[in-house]
C-alpha cells in the first residue's frame, strides 16, 4: 500500500493505492516477482486485498469539503 500525491484544481490529493503481486523463488534461488494467479493464491489475494480495503477505510485522510476526492474509495452500495 501506498499514497500516489496528485495535483487537482492547484491542490494536492493524497490517493491510496495497493499494489498486488506474488513473490516466489525460481529454480536458481532469485526472488521473482508476477501478477499472474494462481487457483491457490485467489483466496490469499481476496483475504489480503479485503484487509488492504479495511485499512484504508479506517485510516482515510479527511478531504475538503469541496472535493469529491473523498467519493472515490466509498463502499459500494
Amino acid at each position: 500500500m501506498f499514497r500516489n500525491i496528485i495535483e487537482k484544481n492547484g491542490k494536492s490529493i493524497s490517493l491510496p493505492k495497493v499494489a498486488l503481486e506474488v513473490r516466489y523463488k525460481d529454480k536458481t534461488g532469485q526472488w521473482q516477482g508476477t501478477n499472474s494467479l494462481s487457483l491457490n493464491d485467489l483466496p490469499k489475494a481476496i483475504l489480503a486485498l479485503q484487509k488492504a480495503y479495511e485499512y484504508l477505510m479506517q485510516h482515510k485522510e479527511p478531504q475538503p469539503k469541496n472535493s469529491n476526492a473523498g467519493n472515490l474509495y466509498s463502499p459500494p452500495k
